[in-house]
């Protein structure tokens, strides 16, 4: 049969079939699809890394780096006290 003729029976390009045949021509079957399993575990990975980063990007927004600026920000004089009249932790205190 002629590669035209199964180009056509297939209802592909010529040169789809010969990008194909560059990226699979000397693999076996069960290569390929090794190859194609791989392909989709890699993608999954890259969307899962994508969003990681995301929401990373998100939380450093969201939260500052140090307690100091949670402090600056909102501390309007009034402390809050834990069982030892200590400021608890990221909260201003009164010589703030």
């Amino acid at each position: 049969m002629k590669m035209a003729d199964v180009c056509r029976k297939h209802g592909i390009s010529d040169a789809t079939f010969y990008k194909y045949k560059a990226k699979f021509g000397g693999m076996d079957v069960s290569d390929a699809r090794k190859l194609k399993a791989l392909d989709d575990e890699n993608a999954k990975l890259k969307k899962f890394l994508a969003e990681t980063m995301l929401d990373n990007a998100m939380l450093e927004d969201v939260a500052p780096k140090n307690g100091d600026a949670r402090c600056k920000a909102g501390c309007g004089g009034s402390p809050v006290l834990g069982a030892r009249r200590e400021p608890a932790s990221g909260v201003c205190s009164v010589a703030d």
